[in-house]
């Protein structure tokens, strides 16, 4: 899989925790049936898969430990982890990267900035400057976003960063 990050390719310095297989010390991303194992070693950054249909309150007791959240869509009509990024940033206040993982479409690519997303996966032969485009199409808003936007004084319209 390839990792982008406002829309460019970036190296992923994660893996992915292997089912029956000890976890290792350098970053790792733990399915949430894993955490409290995950938040047991004391090497390594952590790092967890939220499945879709848990939500973000069964990781409050972990956000400290935690580098990194994964958030899954088995499909692209699933909006669900769209709800787990905003909540991560702006109710429990997660500073830290939100991947998206799985069933991801050039087009959702800016409302998953916009939802607090930072990375996402994509798959390796994937067209780059599509993702690009997408994530710049738009110019101004409607909904407000948790990253920096400047109001532009028409109800809830917001200018995009260029």
């Amino acid at each position: 899989m390839l990792l982008l990050e406002n829309g460019h390719p970036v190296t992923d310095r994660w893996s992915y925790a292997t089912e029956g297989e000890a976890l290792g010390t350098g970053p790792v991303i733990v399915p949430l049936s894993r955490l409290s194992e995950g938040l047991g070693r004391s090497a390594g950054e952590l790092g967890v898969m939220l499945p879709v249909d848990e939500s973000v309150s069964v990781l409050r007791g972990a956000l400290p430990r935690l580098s990194l959240i994964v958030i899954t869509f088995p499909v692209f009509r699933d909006g669900r982890a769209f709800s787990q990024a905003r909540a991560l940033r702006e109710h429990l206040h997660f500073t830290r990267e939100i991947r998206a993982s799985g069933h991801v479409l050039p087009d959702q690519y800016e409302f998953l900035v916009r939802c607090g997303v930072t990375t996402v996966e994509v798959p390796d032969n994937t067209d780059l400057p599509v993702w690009d485009r997408a994530l710049h199409q738009f110019r101004v808003a409607m909904q407000p976003s948790v990253v920096n936007e400047k109001p532009t004084g028409f109800g809830l319209r917001r200018f995009l960063p260029a």
